[in-house]
């Protein structure tokens, strides 16, 4: 049946016979994608890999409307990772998607009106989004049901100075941000993306996103005739002096011309004018227009399915954009009709925070109150006379957060990192995560209700917990759950390769986690009610 469908897709006009034959080169070339684009196919492209990617097995059933006929969103899924090179493009992305799916857009600046029913959704710093839908049957004191993720990811970052030269190359200054494999930068076809700040003709500061597609940057290995014992002593690269990219060779004649034209502005002095060309030609500005900037350093190669029998998605930053497009999907495909509110009493919510890789301690991370004073207005928007002193501390009594990161699956060549009996395999679900130093968030509680979610719909879910001779990673849970007391449990999809520029997920685990969460905010309050603590 997929294969008619795709077939009638691909024998739409125009025909495919009018392209050019490199058109036909390969469905996992790195530059299709692209192709497509140009030749206005990317919708076509996207439509016939959802197929691809769609499961010819029939969908997992229930006693609700989570198992009926649930598609697969991996097309989906990777078409998101293509287009979030960076925090501020996942946000914006996540934007476009909610707007599209009929969340209106609300400015904390603003005073808010919001009622039973409604579907809203705000930004900070385009990095940090936080998107909500009030039950048709809420009351005072109704929790929140939140699923909390993460947009950023392990990368590397233009430092405020970033040129530099080195023995006749332009090269380009970089921090590395959050705990990367860094080994693995080198050798890729790297490139930049972020946020640029202009300035227009009336004066006023704009900010726009910018992602240079091609590959710009390169971190070059030393040959091995020069490095005799880096097989057998490790590459243990300096991460200040030899962890550079090269932008170009030595400057020309024309760049230097160019550089002499634009000294009155300090980013000119600060940035390769090269490096500010390419920019403002993908911008479609003047150079002179370029007043700031906050750019990756990001990976050029596609997001893509893998393996043998295209089981696997292999893509850089899966921590935790995987996590991230599940919360969002699973809450717009939650209340699509007004009858998925229809009887909902409780909020549900999804906060995508940035900062995460590194602490969360800032304005768009998950330190700040942002979700907490989110929740406070809304609870006083939609209370309105009835609102008592104890309203919000009665709501966040009631309310259940959902943390999603990914987590470790086992590593085949490395079983022994692993804990005997808590080892996550890929395609296999979903996985809770434990630890009583609390390093993650769960209870017996919170695991208890999770699992009883993922067991009315016949979902697997898997269990972690680190060996006692290694250390444990941490997420935003403990944070959240922490900040003003919030029930929460730690869960994410297994992986493989976690903080390397290329990571490895299974592509059911991603479809499962999608069902959980969708489950979870249609689920979570008939279940909870049956659960009797501090009576």
């Amino acid at each position: 049946m997929a294969s008619s469908r795709l077939h009638f897709l691909l024998s739409k006009p125009p025909p495919f016979a009018a392209l050019p034959s490199c058109f036909f080169s390969s469905l996992s070339s790195s530059a299709f994608h692209a192709s497509l684009r140009r030749h206005g196919f990317a919708r076509c492209f996207s439509a016939a890999r959802r197929l691809l990617c769609s499961k010819s097995d029939p969908p997992l059933q229930s006693d609700s409307r989570v198992g009926e006929a649930a598609p697969s969103i991996v097309g989906d899924l990777l078409d998101y990772l293509n287009e979030s090179w960076t925090q501020f493009h996942a946000t914006a992305e996540a934007k476009r998607q909610l707007i599209a799916a009929g969340f209106r857009l609300l400015n904390e600046n603003d005073e808010w009106d919001l009622q039973p029913g409604g579907r809203y959704f705000f930004t900070r710093n385009m990095s940090c989004l936080v998107a909500f839908a009030v039950g048709e049957d809420y009351k005072v004191g109704s929790g929140f049901h939140v699923i909390a993720a993460h947009t950023d990811s392990p990368c590397l970052k233009l430092k405020p100075r970033s040129a530099s030269s080195k023995s006749g190359y332009l090269m380009v200054n970089v921090q590395t941000y959050g705990s990367g494999l860094w080994h693995t930068w080198f050798d890729r076809d790297l490139s930049v993306a972020g946020r640029v700040i202009l300035k227009d003709n009336s004066g006023s500061f704009i900010h726009k996103l910018v992602k240079v597609r091609k590959p710009l940057l390169r971190v070059p290995t030393l040959a091995i005739h020069l490095d005799r014992t880096v097989n057998t002593e490790g590459f243990k690269p300096n991460l200040e002096t030899q962890l550079v990219p090269l932008l170009s060779t030595k400057v020309d004649e024309a760049e230097t011309k160019s550089e002499d034209k634009t000294k009155a502005s300090s980013s000119k002095n600060i940035h390769h004018p090269l490096l500010l060309q390419v920019l403002s030609k993908e911008l479609a500005c003047d150079v002179s227009e370029i007043m700031g900037m906050e750019l990756n350093v990001c990976d050029t190669q596609p997001s893509c399915l893998g393996g043998g029998n295209n089981e696997f998605i292999f893509s850089g930053r899966l921590d935790n954009l995987a996590s991230s497009y599940c919360a969002l999907r699973s809450l717009i495909d939650s209340c699509q009709s007004p009858v998925d509110l229809a009887d909902e009493q409780a909020i549900r919510m999804i906060a995508l925070f940035d900062n995460e890789e590194v602490g969360s301690n800032s304005l768009q991370g998950a330190g700040a109150p942002t979700m907490f004073q989110a929740m406070r207005r809304i609870v006083e928007c939609l209370s309105q006379e009835r609102m008592t002193e104890d309203s919000f501390e009665r709501t966040l009594r009631s309310s259940f957060l959902v943390s999603a990161d990914m987590a470790h699956g086992l590593h085949p060549n490395f079983p022994d990192k692993y804990e005997e009996h808590h080892r996550p395999q890929l395609q296999k679900g979903v996985v809770i995560k434990h630890n009583a130093n609390q390093r993650y968030a769960t209870s017996a509680l919170t695991a208890f209700l999770f699992t009883e979610v993922a067991n009315l719909h016949d979902l697997p879910v898997q269990e972690f917990a680190v060996r006692n001779d290694m250390g444990c990673g941490s997420t935003i849970g403990p944070i959240l759950a922490s900040g003003a007391g919030i029930r929460t449990v730690d869960c994410g999809i297994p992986q493989l390769s976690m903080h390397s520029v290329r990571e490895i997920c299974g592509k059911e685990d991603v479809d499962i986690a999608y069902k959980l969460f969708t489950a979870f905010f249609r689920s979570f309050s008939d279940i909870d009610k049956k659960l009797i603590v501090d009576f």
